[in-house]
């Protein structure tokens, strides 16, 4: 039954809580940040205005340039098919490698999230003997799981006594339940 086997894996599997549990840890470090970041823009509020209007500036002197870039490109650009073909393949496969680098850094990121989130998951929970990843069987779910009898022990306890009136002490019986009155439902 090797499909089982990999739905419990897959189940008893906590990297992914303990990855939410680091995204969230991440998420509230980076929060924490922010007031400070608001303060120092804040306080360089003229330093900031110059940059936005040097940004401006470059923007706008690139916006100038770019009809004589794109008549140079178009009148530069090759007529040769055989060109063409190239240089789309190598586009193709520089962005495969892109991908699969950026899977390969995703990853990562995942992997170093589920460490932090064991680190937060291990601070939070009160420590005990138990192994984290064991996940508790439920005889319902999984009938191979096997119990032992339980005997019960009697203990010595003092007889209740037969006429519970008799017992000053014994709380008074309840009141027999009044029956409802029929309401007509929504329904008819």
């Amino acid at each position: 039954m090797p499909i089982t086997d990999e739905i419990k894996k897959t189940l008893t599997d906590p990297t992914p809580l303990y990855a939410l549990a680091g995204a969230g840890d991440l998420a509230y470090e980076k929060l924490r940040e922010v007031p400070g970041r608001v303060e120092a823009l804040a306080a360089d509020r003229q330093g900031a205005q110059e940059k936005a209007t040097a940004r401006l500036h470059e923007a706008q002197e690139l916006l100038a340039g770019a009809p004589a870039k794109v008549t140079g490109a178009v009148t530069a650009f090759p007529t040769d098919l055989k060109v063409l073909q190239e240089r789309a393949q190598g586009f193709a496969l520089q962005q495969v490698a892109r991908a699969l680098e950026l899977a390969v850094r995703a990853k990562e990121t995942y992997d170093e999230l589920a460490e932090r989130g064991k680190v937060v998951v291990d601070k939070a929970r009160p420590h005990t003997d138990a192994d984290p990843t064991q996940v508790p069987v439920d005889p319902a779910v999984d009938p191979a799981f096997e119990t032992a009898p339980v005997e019960a022990e009697l203990l010595d306890a003092p007889a209740a006594p037969a006429d519970p009136a008799a017992d000053p002490a014994a709380p008074a019986p309840k009141k027999p339940a009044r029956p409802r009155k029929n309401t007509p439902s929504a329904t008819e």
